[in-house]
């Protein structure tokens, strides 16, 4: 193999097993941290400080900027957030970001195989989910470490190369050259971290002299700015048939980027000389690479608090650049909420499941006040538009069953946030069984006499009883709903004496049908589909109690008063 291809494998295998190593880290620090990436998204309510505070947080966990601007883009499609939170969160993600090159400056290569090795010792040795995953996330560590380390091993022989050395003077001279060249890197490999760590290990390489560095820290700066503008596609695809707000999300990530590279350019020497100023001293090749990552945060770092105080200009420039559009009806069997881009995320994709689960509780909810207002007046129309509805809630339900599924799949999920998302599951098999019943009673109801074509088939008496029924059904429903809502474990009591209500009225029900029929007062032909009512009546009962019961089993699991949204 000639020297040329043997540089051009080592560097992509290297750049393989970095970007390897970083996913698998991101995915392990997921896990590890659960729970907690929900109370750092918490703090996006507060104020525009907070929500940077909160993009660096998310972003240093996540070890992707473009998984956080993902987050924020989802969010803010479903939303769960308001544009001035996302683009602060964006602005938080740019800093958060930099943490990776700072620590590739860090010099470990002595110890990477024994982060290897112990990181492979623990999730091998592990019993708990939670010590596998620490064990994983020091084996992806020691991982991204070597990427680095076969990415700079393979680069020492280009410093030597005369043909090299002189189109890398042209770079460094020529500044717009090398954010072109930098944003090109990007955009291929799709990490601002990785086409930052190829940078920061090539500007290592040595001249002849063994002292200067073969790029520069003036050199490099360039590349830096079009590391930073290349990483804004993600954030661009990601948006791409989103909401408007999702769209002008990605826009700001752009100008944040773009606006820094425009300012910065002119700047480069005295920017340069002052990240000497603040950088270690010594050799160049020694401390370029601390230079870079140094570099790399007080670009963002400065972007940030230029930006923060101009949020709300940032605000109406995307506005008035993603203008509004028309408004489309939204169809109740399409979700509303839910982002397949998420599903590596699963503390926020379950956050956008538990919204469109609220949207799934009152589907069910219109049904059965609909079907308690058919028994009271025949209306054929109505009749259609609920058989339309139940037909477009199930195929609702079946899609975010479908979701929830593409989250197992993926794998990325804790064990408790596994458990959650079965519980979630759980919960929307008793709303969609709600619909199911609800149907099967509307085409019971629908009978019609042999007599009166027109009317129901049911004397007065039974319309009643039945009314009566739907009304408690109702009841316990929406006290089983609120109580997902808000948390509340006192009323699961009211739930529970409804139900017992509920069997005795059936029992009644029964008994006043089989007595109308002795008397004449009722087909005989009629009890089959009543009594078919009367058990679906008592299943909807039963799901409503389901629903209640499966929340004091999640609180109780919790250990705490929690609540669906």
């Amino acid at each position: 193999m000639n020297d040329t291809l043997q540089i051009l494998f080592g560097l992509l295998g290297g750049l393989a097993v970095f970007i390897f190593g970083m996913n698998m880290m991101s995915e392990c620090l997921q896990k590890a941290a659960g729970e907690k990436m929900k109370s750092i998204l918490e703090l996006l309510t507060k104020n525009p400080v907070m929500g940077v505070l909160a993009g660096a947080l998310t972003t240093a966990v996540l070890q992707s900027s473009s998984a956080t601007t993902v987050m924020a883009i989802g969010f803010v499609s479903a939303g769960l957030m308001s544009l001035p939170q996302s683009i602060s969160i964006i602005l938080g993600a740019n800093i958060g970001t930099t943490m990776t090159a700072q620590i590739i400056a860090f010099k470990i290569s002595d110890y990477i195989y024994l982060f290897i090795f112990a990181g492979f010792a623990v999730s091998y040795l592990a019993k708990t989910e939670k010590v596998k995953n620490i064990g994983q996330t020091v084996f992806a560590f020691g991982l991204l470490f070597l990427g680095i380390e076969t990415m700079g091993g393979v680069m020492k022989p280009l410093a030597g190369s005369p043909f090299f050395i002189n189109m890398i003077e042209k770079v460094a001279d020529i500044p717009v050259l090398g954010v072109l060249v930098g944003t090109f890197m990007t955009l291929v490999v799709q990490s601002s971290s990785a086409t930052i760590a190829v940078l920061q290990n090539f500007a290592e390489q040595p001249l002849a002299d063994g002292v200067t560095s073969v790029l520069g820290l003036a050199g490099a700066i360039p590349i830096l700015l079009g590391d930073n503008v290349g990483t804004t596609i993600t954030a661009l695809l990601a948006s791409v048939g989103q909401a408007k707000d999702a769209k002008r999300t990605a826009l700001a990530h752009c100008i944040f980027n773009i606006s820094g590279c425009l300012l910065f350019i002119w700047l480069i020497e005295p920017f340069a000389v002052l990240i000497r100023m603040l950088s270690p001293a010594g050799p160049e090749v020694a401390v370029i690479s601390r230079q870079i990552a140094n570099a790399h945060t007080m670009f963002n770092l400065a972007m940030t608090l230029i930006w923060t105080p101009l949020l709300p200009y940032m605000v109406r420039l995307v506005s008035g650049i993603v203008r509004e559009g028309e408004k489309t009806s939204q169809e109740l069997s399409e979700p509303m909420f839910l982002d397949s881009k998420l599903t590596a995320q699963p503390a926020a994709a379950l956050r956008l499941v538990e919204k469109e689960m609220v949207r799934c509780g009152e589907c069910a909810n219109l049904l059965l006040l609909d079907l308690s207002g058919l028994v009271k007046a025949e209306d054929s129309k109505l009749s259609v538009r609920m058989l339309e509805q139940t037909d477009q809630a199930r195929r609702l339900y079946e899609q975010v069953t479908e979701y929830l599924a593409e989250l197992f799949s993926a794998g990325s999920m804790s064990e408790e946030q596994a458990n959650e998302a079965a519980g979630l599951m759980y919960l929307l098999g008793d709303f969609d069984r709600i619909v199911f019943l609800s149907q099967e009673v509307l085409e019971l109801l629908t009978v019609k006499s042999e007599k009166k074509k027109k009317s129901s088939a049911f004397s007065k008496e039974a319309q009643r009883d039945l009314e009566h029924s739907l009304a408690l059904i109702g009841e316990m429903y929406e006290e089983a709903f609120q109580m997902l809502l808000s948390g509340d474990r006192e009323k699961i009591k009211k739930i529970r004496k409804k139900k017992e209500k509920m069997l005795d009225l059936s029992l009644h029900m029964r008994k006043a049908h089989m007595d109308r029929v002795a008397k004449g007062k009722c087909s005989a032909k009629l009890t089959k589909p009543f009594y078919k009512i009367l058990n679906a009546l008592d299943r909807l009962s039963n799901s409503c109690a389901n629903i209640a019961d499966h929340e004091i089993g999640f609180l109780t699991q919790k250990g705490e008063y929690g609540k669906l949204m």
